[in-house]
């Protein structure tokens, strides 16, 4: 998972530094240790870097100034929002000769569109402040992560966040209109357009969604508003077995249609790990099943998603798809079922250490993939324990594992590249992708290679080379050098 090319071609010396400082101001440039720590490590610890120098600007103009002089001096520049990221990529290397660029101070809301249907929001404002927004004028910012109270705007743009709400809404990529964006001699690219069509030439916008600050840095969105649902649905159901998850869906789908915003999946074995270590939380049903899934129906008018959800799951129970089910009475009921599957990746931790996936295959393959995918991890760690959950109406599958009880989490973390290698394999014989919302970072960027074909790569390097001739942006970071 790491690599001894993880260094930046230049460490700034102090006289570097200090002119780095001179333009945040010295309230805002970071060189205490202790200090830095918190900037330094991913939640997972999967990754701990080092570096000279933390810089906080407040505004576009001190982040181009900053570019400016950084590629300028050949130093290395790793952007970071929220630090929620899960593949390395918001993380300087071991080397410490890459400065941290942290865009949290970027908080203004710039303003609502004149038609409500758009929200201009720089980077470092919360996921959660952006939907605050959104509502505080009656409209909704769909984009929901379990970690939204602390994963930016921009880190959310920047990897292409996708949520439980893809379904319905699409990826980040799908509710951002326009965007500003630092490029790495520091000019700044004034794309913060609401348009809805525009057809004038290539779309930079998406070339820098889900690019993870290789390519420049996004200092501020245009982002897409819809309208609020009058009422929302929700209900935790049991499935009997594994082959009633693809017919399930095809069921709401079929009933609900575009009113069904969410078909959330766990594995049992992982409904367990939640009740027995978030505190607060408890089994919705009596007994136990092999798979739960979680449903979101929403609805313009008061009582229809009510009616479908319940139409859906007593017409589920007489196909055998669902053997019981729990609706939510109240919106606090409701907030209790998304927590189960909210804290789905935080409850792991009680269980020891976890080899982590983030992949997609073509939604009627994934019973396919929780299958094969069971067997490769039982035949490398006999005894690994798959707490597969995700985005099933996306194909979105976290396949998470478990370490054997009684093994040591070291000698399981140790198994960590030989596993994801077999279920990579597993992801791209069924068409999948081994990213689906996490991105490349540090974690994957040698599969990446792996599994992309030359002329892809061969594109991706020329697109970064174009636009980042020096490479001081993001080092090391989605493609190794």
């Amino acid at each position: 998972m790491t690599s001894s090319s993880d260094r930046s071609a230049k460490a700034p010396g102090a006289d570097l530094i200090a002119r780095f400082a001179a333009i945040v101001g010295a309230d805002n440039a970071i060189t205490d240790a202790a200090e830095q720590a918190p900037f330094l490590r991913e939640w997972r610890d999967l990754y701990v870097g080092r570096t000279p120098l933390i810089l906080k600007p407040a505004t576009t103009q001190e982040v181009s100034r900053i570019l400016a002089l950084a590629n300028a001096e050949g130093v290395g520049v790793v952007a970071q929002g929220g630090n929620t990221g899960l593949v390395g990529g918001q993380i300087p290397s071991e080397s410490g000769a890459e400065i941290v660029l942290s865009l949290t101070r970027l908080k203004q809301i710039r303003g609502l569109g004149a038609d409500g249907g758009s929200l201009t929001v720089e980077a470092g404002v919360t996921l959660a402040e952006a939907q605050a927004a959104a509502r505080s004028a009656g409209r909704l910012f769909p984009l929901s992560l379990a970690s939204e109270g602390s994963a930016t705007i921009g880190g959310c743009l920047a990897t292409n966040a996708g949520g439980v709400a893809v379904l319905s809404y699409g990826t980040a990529r799908a509710l951002v209109s326009g965007l500003e964006v630092v490029l790495a001699d520091g000019s700044v690219w004034d794309g913060l357009g609401a348009l809805k069509k525009d057809n004038t030439g290539y779309d930079l916008r998406d070339l820098f969604v889900g690019s993870e600050g290789t390519l420049g840095i996004i200092t501020a969105a245009t982002l897409r508003l819809y309208p609020e649902p009058v009422e929302r649905a929700t209900a935790f159901a049991a499935l009997p077995g594994l082959d009633a998850l693809l017919p399930l869906f095809q069921l709401a789908e079929a009933q609900a249609g575009a009113s069904l915003t969410a078909f959330e999946f766990m594995s049992g074995e992982l409904l367990g790990f939640v009740t027995r270590h978030i505190p607060g939380t408890q089994r919705p049903l009596a007994g136990e099943a092999p798979w739960y899934v979680l449903l979101e129906i929403s609805g313009a008018a008061e009582g229809r998603a009510t009616g479908l959800l319940e139409a859906l799951l007593a017409h589920a129970a007489t196909a055998g798809l669902v053997s019981d089910a729990a609706v939510a009475g109240s919106l606090t009921q409701a907030a209790a079922l998304w927590r189960l599957r909210e804290s789905a990746s935080e409850a792991q931790k009680g269980e020891g250490g976890s080899i982590k996936h983030d992949v997609s295959v073509p939604v009627g393959r994934v019973p396919e993939l929780l299958s094969k995918a069971a067997d490769v991890v039982a035949r490398i760690s006999p005894g690994a324990r798959p707490v597969p959950f995700g985005h099933f109406g996306d194909g979105n599958v976290h396949y998470n594992i478990s370490q054997p009880p009684g093994m040591a989490r070291e000698a399981f973390l140790a198994q960590w590249d030989e596993v994801a290698r077999a279920v990579h394999d597993v992801v791209t014989s069924l068409g999948g992708s081994i990213s689906a919302e996490h991105g490349i970072g540090r974690l994957k960027r040698e599969e990446l290679v792996r599994v992309k074909s030359a002329v892809e790569i061969d594109l991706m390097r020329r697109i970064k080379t174009a636009l980042d001739p020096n490479g001081i942006l993001n080092p090391g970071k989605v493609l190794s050098r």
